[in-house]
């Protein structure tokens, strides 16, 4: 899959998830449309997220909008994030809460696309969807 010229803001999951660069997304054959739009192409870890439909039930686009932000089930995926893809969905929450989705986005493009192929780079696993270049 192609890098899009734009990431859509639907592709920012209420956790702080980039979802363009979810390995799941990215090798999909049916990509889904990201957290905030319907369970359609998803997998089912996705479909049953708690942390989505926590933010749903309160009426919240993003987690960072709660007053208890973050809490335990954010804490858990953070740490999850930290460990396996040294990545912080806390911090994405920030810049995105402090400088706007549109910047964010624009800087998660230039850092998940990859440099042989224009492809999407997972955060997962560091490899391009269209070419499989490492690139860590």
């Amino acid at each position: 899959m192609k890098m899009p010229e734009k990431i859509e803001p639907a592709m920012f999951a209420p956790c702080g998830m980039n979802c363009l660069v979810c390995y799941k997304h990215c090798y999909h054959k049916r990509p889904c449309a990201g957290c905030l739009n319907s369970d359609l192409g998803k997998p089912e870890h996705c479909r049953k997220c708690k942390i989505k439909d926590c933010a749903k039930e309160q009426n919240l686009t993003y987690c960072f909008e709660c007053p208890s932000y973050p809490c335990r089930q954010i804490k858990l995926l953070e740490k999850s994030y930290n460990t396996r893809y040294y990545a912080s969905l806390i911090e994405n929450s920030r810049i995105v809460h402090k400088q706007g989705l549109t910047e964010f986005l624009d800087k998660q493009r230039e850092k998940y696309t990859c440099p042989e192929c224009g492809g999407i780079i997972s955060i997962h696993d560091g490899e391009c969807s269209e070419c499989q270049h490492k690139v860590w």
